[in-house]
């Protein structure tokens, strides 16, 4: 499965790569300028953060609901900025965000057949798909999603957001030897359950 694309927030304008860099050096430098209302330096958060908070979501909920929610994080976060003490920060507070958002999801009142038909239509949708890549995607994301909860997010940035190792531990705050075990034991596990089936 390949990394989702980046989907305009309505009022944040996003701006290349190439214009960025020479604007914003830093992370701090965006989070400042978003803090004093500069969109596209909030665009551009979004830009390089869209895919943490997607993985982060996709670890937790079920994927449907992920893309729904990723636009909700960034929503919730551009208000909340000036309650970010530390603007270097910033990556670990909105994976916070993101998982406080994925928990919120779970706490609202839905009825349970709701659930259970949107959960249907997602599989319909991939069994009438005849792609297999489309299908074995979907498979390595169930298996992933049975992991462990400390496996399942370091592995869908991994593999599905297509970060490596160092960028998860810099974007989400983690310690660089711990998102290098979790993988770790994360694949070994993976493997585990693939092998069985």
């Amino acid at each position: 499965m390949a990394a989702a694309e980046p989907v305009p927030i309505r009022g944040v304008r996003l701006i290349e790569e190439a214009d960025t860099a020479r604007v914003y050096a830093s992370d701090e430098a965006l989070v400042c300028a978003a803090r004093d209302g500069d969109r596209t330096a909030f665009g551009e958060l979004y830009r390089r953060y869209f895919r943490l908070v997607h993985g982060i979501l996709l670890a937790r909920v079920p994927r449907f609901a992920a893309e729904d929610l990723l636009q909700d994080v960034f929503m919730q976060a551009l208000p909340r900025l000036g309650s970010l003490r530390d603007a270097a920060r910033f990556g670990a507070w909105l994976a916070a965000i993101a998982r406080n958002r994925a928990n919120d999801y779970y706490r609202q009142a839905r009825p349970t057949r709701e659930l259970e038909r949107e959960t249907h239509c997602e599989r319909d949708g991939a069994n009438r798909n005849s792609d297999a890549s489309f299908a074995a995607g979907l498979f390595f994301l169930d298996a992933i999603k049975s992991l462990p909860e400390a496996y399942r997010e370091p592995l869908i940035l991994r593999f599905v957001e297509g970060m490596t190792g160092p960028e998860i531990a810099q974007r989400t705050g983690l310690k660089h030897g711990s998102v290098r075990v979790n993988l770790y034991r994360g694949m070994q596990m993976l493997r585990e359950k693939l092998n069985k089936k």
